[in-house]
C-alpha cells in the first residue's frame, strides 16, 4: 500500500480550495432569455348596433282590488257554515246561518204592534170627523176638537214608528243570513257552527275574509326623477301618464309575462321617502297573480333609440369609472373609459366612449395591460331580442 506524505496531502487540499474560489468568482452565466412576453390569446367582437327600449324595474306586492272582512251583523248562535274554505264565491252567496228564531219572534211582535197602532189611527180619524160635525153644531168646544185632532196626529206618528220597528226587525232577521258582499276567493271559516257570535256595533265577530281575484293591483314607489321623466315623455307624446303600458313578472319567472296598464298616480310625493306611489292593474283570468305575492314591475323608461351594446364581461371597473379594451391597428390594445347605460336583456348599453365597428376584447381581459400585444379570435355577438 502506497503511503501519501503529509506535504503531498497539504498541496492537494490547497489546489482544491483555489479551484473553488475561482468558480465562485466566475459563476456560470445561464443562457439569455427573451424579455418580450408572447401575445395574449383573446376573443374580440364589434359592438351590436340596434334600436332598444329602456325599462325601469321596481319591486312591489300584488294587491286585491276589493278586500272585505265578513263580520256578523246579528248576535246569536252560528248554525251553519255554507262554503268550502278557499272556494270562489259570488256576491250574494249564502256563507253563514245564525239562529233566527229570536229575530222571527221580534218581527212578529213588531208587525202586531204595527197593526195595533194602525187600528188606533183609524179610530182617531173617525173621532176627528165626528168632532168636526159636533163643532159645527156647537155641541162641543173648540178645545175638545183640538184634542181629538192632536190624538189623530199622535196615532199617525205611532204608525210610522211601528212601521220603522217592523223594518228594523226585518233587517235583523235578514242579517241572520250572512251573504258574500263581493265576488272573489274566501278564506277558511274563522268561526265554526255552534259558536256564539256578536253582531253589535262595538266589536262584531269576524267570520271570514274575501278578496277579489280579477283584476289585481300592483303598487310601487317611484322616485321623483323617474316620475318627471315619465311625465315629460307622456307630454311629448300628447297622452296621459295614466294608461301607460306596464309589465309584471313573478318570483319564479325569468321575464315579464303579464301585461297591464297604469291606472293611478298619487297626487303628492311622500316627504319622508321622497317617492310617489304608482299603481298598475293587471288581468288575472287564471288567478295566477295572488294578493300578497312578490312582483317585479317594469315601466317603459322612454322612446326607443339606437344604441351600441356589449356584454358585461367585456366591461371593467376602476373605482367609479368603467372601461373596455379596444384593439388598435397594430394588434395592441388600449384601455378606453366608457359611460354605461341600462342593461337590455344580457347586454349593456354603452352611452359614451365607443364607436360602431371598433373591435373590443370580450374574453381574456384579465391578461391585458396598456399596449399589450394580442392574438385575437374574432367572434360575433348575438343580438338581443327587443323586450
Amino acid at each position: 500500500m502506497m503511503k501519501i506524505s503529509p506535504q503531498s496531502l497539504l498541496i492537494t487540499l490547497l489546489i482544491l480550495l483555489l479551484s473553488g474560489c475561482n468558480q465562485a468568482e466566475n459563476p456560470v452565466t445561464p443562457p439569455a432569455q427573451s424579455s418580450v412576453p408572447p401575445p395574449a390569446k383573446v376573443k374580440i367582437a364589434q359592438p351590436i348596433n340596434q334600436h332598444v327600449t329602456e325599462w325601469d324595474e321596481y319591486t312591489g306586492r300584488i294587491e286585491a282590488v276589493e278586500s272585505v272582512d265578513v263580520r256578523a251583523r246579528a248576535s246569536g248562535y252560528l248554525e251553519k257554515v255554507n262554503f268550502k274554505a278557499g272556494a270562489a264565491v259570488h256576491k250574494g252567496d249564502l256563507l253563514f246561518l245564525i239562529d233566527a228564531r229570536t229575530f222571527k219572534a221580534q218581527l212578529n211582535y213588531a208587525v202586531a204592534e204595527w197593526e195595533k197602532v194602525k187600528s188606533q189611527r183609524e179610530l182617531a180619524k173617525k173621532d176627528l170627523a165626528r168632532a168636526k160635525n159636533l163643532l159645527q153644531a156647537k155641541a162641543i168646544s173648540t178645545e175638545e176638537y183640538d184634542a181629538r185632532q192632536k190624538g189623530l196626529q199622535e196615532a199617525i206618528a205611532a204608525v210610522a214608528s211601528a212601521q220603522a220597528q217592523v223594518e228594523i226587525a226585518k233587517l235583523n232577521l235578514q242579517f241572520t243570513q250572512v251573504r258574500a258582499p263581493i265576488s272573489g276567493r274566501i278564506s277558511r271559516e274563522l268561526m265554526t257552527a255552534g259558536n256564539s257570535v256578536n253582531g253589535g256595533d262595538a266589536e262584531p265577530t269576524r267570520l271570514a275574509s274575501i278578496v277579489s281575484m280579477n283584476p289585481v293591483y300592483v303598487s310601487v314607489n317611484v322616485d321623483e326623477r323617474a316620475i318627471l321623466s315619465y311625465r315629460r315623455e307622456a307630454n311629448k307624446q300628447q297622452r296621459k301618464l295614466e294608461g301607460m303600458q306596464l309589465e309584471l313578472g313573478l318570483a319564479d319567472e325569468q321575464g315579464f309575462l303579464h301585461e297591464g296598464h297604469l291606472d293611478y298616480v298619487a297626487p303628492m310625493e311622500n316627504p319622508i321617502t321622497g317617492t310617489v306611489t304608482m299603481r298598475g292593474v293587471f288581468k288575472n283570468d287564471d288567478e295566477l297573480l295572488r294578493p300578497g305575492f312578490f312582483a317585479r314591475l317594469r315601466i317603459k323608461g322612454g322612446a326607443p333609440y339606437e344604441a351600441l351594446l356589449l356584454p358585461d364581461r367585456a366591461i371593467g371597473t376602476d373605482m367609479a369609472d368603467h372601461f373596455i379594451w379596444v384593439m388598435k391597428q397594430d394588434q395592441k390594445v388600449t384601455q378606453r373609459k366608457v359611460v354605461i347605460g341600462k342593461q337590455i336583456n344580457n347586454l349593456r348599453v354603452i352611452s359614451q366612449g365607443l364607436q360602431a365597428g371598433e373591435w373590443v376584447v370580450i374574453e381574456g381581459v384579465q391578461k391585458l395591460k396598456p399596449d399589450s400585444l394580442i392574438e385575437p379570435e374574432k367572434i360575433t355577438l348575438t343580438r338581443t331580442v327587443e323586450p
